[in-house]
């Protein structure tokens, strides 16, 4: 696969990665700020989501959110914003003839939004209802509950949506200190890949970013990844299914075992031919939705198998992945299974690097964590190269009972029934 890049650095710290690809007529840019939820105090839990909200509702230039929208909508595009614990991002899709107009709306809205005092008081509402949609959904906020079992008090156990007296409370003076100290030119990165011509886009940044301001370097408190035990914490909600995660506390992003880890987590439980779906969906008939991934951060990480079931078969569904990770951790994989978890990467990998926004987030996520930017036939190379003799090693590892963790939502509260099935 041949994808190259460039980089750019302007005076002010501020980084530009441009990813020309060929046989595509898409265009994607994308501005990422090196900062999340993770850097928020108890005060400010929830800021950095309500910031993102409110770039998107007005500048000077496009006074509103219905003014931006109708402008990327009458070009056909895809236009979106996340935050999460370690960044933010704002971005947009369109055919490659409209680049300029995205990058200058894109620009225009990180840089120049008006954050109007009227339009934050509209915007709690909406923010207070996303939180109870994630809190109404227990496959979603089963990940918030395992988190908050890894990291506790810790900011990185808090949810990203922040604290509903936080919403309801923050001012206008409270937005602009966050981003007078985050929203600087050294903590941010933006990437443009697709069909596009480079020499213009660079130039067109250069002048939209040139008096961008510098800050100081974001800082995190790390997290202290030690545990003694297997931890159980269950949310008790009434629920129609179980939804829970099992798993164990892993690596952090840049870990030399990253790629024995992904490897890892797609034997279990990545596919539908993955260990953990045959043995726990067809075999036993115990869940519709399992699946195992692996979440990682500059500092940790972890891997989980996630699975919504009945209830009262919530002691059998853990004895059943238990089970799976107590003989990956014990008995070596065999070849062929390791050679179709390699397959499997890379064809879902070749796939997504068709689509020019899988591409931009492929180069920016490895610059912002500040990584030596691989291209794909690097990381492929990497994933080639690990052994069976990896994949135990990495398994013996990460499986041992004091790291394993266990988030439930649902019906349940005997949490010493529950951690009596703990065994490994």
């Amino acid at each position: 696969m041949s994808m190259n890049y460039k980089k750019t650095t302007l005076k002010n710290g501020l980084r530009i990665l441009t990813v020309p690809m060929e046989g595509t007529q898409t265009a994607t840019v994308m501005v990422m700020v090196g900062v999340g939820s993770r850097y928020e105090t108890e005060k400010q839990a929830g800021l950095s989501h309500f910031v993102e909200h409110m770039l998107f509702k007005g500048t000077s230039k496009r006074p509103t959110a219905q003014s931006i929208s109708e402008e990327l909508d009458g070009i056909g595009g895809e236009f979106n914003a996340f935050t999460a614990k370690d960044k933010t991002a704002y971005y947009a899709k369109v055919d490659g003839r409209h680049v300029d107009r995205a990058f200058d709306v894109i620009a225009d809205i990180f840089l120049n939004s008006k954050l109007e005092q009227v339009e934050i008081d509209r915007e709690r509402g909406p923010i207070l209802q996303e939180l109870s949609m994630y809190e109404d959904d227990p496959r979603r906020s089963v990940g918030e509950e395992f988190e908050k079992l890894l990291y506790g008090e810790h900011q990185m156990g808090r949810n990203i949506v922040g604290y509903k007296e936080i919403i309801k409370s923050v001012s206008r003076k409270d937005f602009a200190a966050y981003m007078k100290k985050y929203y600087v030119a050294n903590e941010t990165v933006i990437c443009v890949s697709g069909k596009f011509v480079e020499k213009e886009i660079i130039k067109q940044i250069q002048k939209q970013f040139d008096s961008f301001e510098e800050g100081s370097e974001a800082k995190f408190k790390k997290v202290s990844d030690k545990q003694l035990f297997p931890g159980v914490h269950i949310k008790f909600k009434k629920t129609d299914q179980t939804h829970f995660i099992l798993g164990s506390r892993a690596y952090q992003q840049n870990h030399k075992d990253r790629w024995a880890l992904s490897l890892l987590s797609v034997i279990l439980g990545g596919n539908m031919s993955s260990r953990l779906f045959i043995e726990v969906r067809e075999r036993r008939g115990l869940a519709y939705f399992v699946h195992t991934s692996v979440d990682t951060y500059q500092d940790c990480g972890y891997i989980g198998t996630q699975a919504g079931i009945e209830h009262k078969n919530l002691g059998q569904a853990i004895e059943v992945i238990l089970n799976e990770y107590k003989k990956i951790a014990t008995q070596k994989v065999s070849e062929k299974e390791l050679q179709k978890a390699k397959d499997y990467i890379r064809g879902r990998s070749v796939m997504g690097f068709e689509a020019s926004d899988d591409v931009a987030m492929f180069f920016i996520d490895q610059e912002m964590h500040n990584e030596k930017i691989m291209l794909p036939e690097e990381v492929f190379a990497k994933i080639d190269a690990v052994t069976a003799a990896d994949i135990l090693r990495v398994a013996k590892d990460i499986f041992q009972k004091e790291k394993l963790n266990l988030a439930i939502v649902g019906p349940h509260k005997n949490i010493k029934k529950i951690s009596d099935l703990m065994k490994f």
